[in-house]
């Protein structure tokens, strides 16, 4: 579409709004970009982050959210609405940290829904640390940005949806095999599910071992 000047009539929906009067914070992983500084994320629970994208249906638009972990590329909770509003991503936020361990860091964009009082809240409650992009930095929520081109082109496009309903079942079957059977490159062929409970595993044990350590 691209090379021929072709563009969708449609309009798309913008997902990220920011509130000037909210408070912004600062991108904690930016260390990550190669330098001497670099953060290296090589645990699960390690850093999380999260994003809205929109769904086009037959009649109008709904609102995927979702929560992944950056190490192990799994996704710990979505959830679809026809609003994208601050219980959209307080709802899903809440759901992964009902089902696992809590983060080190939360990344998201600047966008009023990640910004609200309500959000940060459950987040300082937490005692996790709070990142967000830069302005305009889509690059720099990469992790996920990655799994919803995998989504789109691989799910969303080819189904084309027609309600909310179809797209809920649809989208919980897709994730459902993207966490437990497609084997990643970047995690040696292994699933995320398996890399993530691996990591866990393997933390809760370290964990043992210096406790042993500390009582002999």
């Amino acid at each position: 579409m691209k090379l021929m000047g072709i563009i969708a009539l449609y309009p798309k929906p913008k997902t990220t709004i920011a509130n000037k009067e909210h408070q912004k914070y600062p991108y904690l992983l930016k260390a990550f970009k190669n330098d001497k500084n670099q953060v290296v994320i090589d645990k699960p629970n390690q850093v999380w982050s999260t994003d809205i994208t929109y769904i086009k249906l037959d009649k109008g638009f709904v609102y995927l959210a979702a929560v992944i972990d950056w190490n192990t590329k799994k996704i710990l909770s979505w959830k679809l609405s026809n609003t994208m509003d601050v219980s959209l991503t307080t709802g899903v936020l809440k759901e992964a940290l009902e089902q696992y361990d809590k983060p080190e860091i939360f990344n998201t964009d600047q966008g009023s829904q990640y910004t609200a009082k309500e959000h940060i809240q459950i987040l300082v409650d937490n005692n996790i640390s709070i990142s967000m992009d830069g302005k305009g930095r889509a690059t720099d929520n990469i992790v996920i940005e990655r799994f919803w081109r995998s989504l789109k082109y691989e799910d969303v496009y080819p189904q084309s949806y027609s309600t909310i309903k179809e797209a809920r079942t649809g989208i919980g079957k897709y994730i459902n095999i993207y966490n437990t059977e497609r084997l990643h490159q970047t995690l040696d062929y292994a699933t995320p599910d398996e890399m993530y409970f691996k990591g866990v595993n393997n933390q809760v044990f370290q964990s043992r071992e210096m406790l042993l350590d500390v009582a002999s």
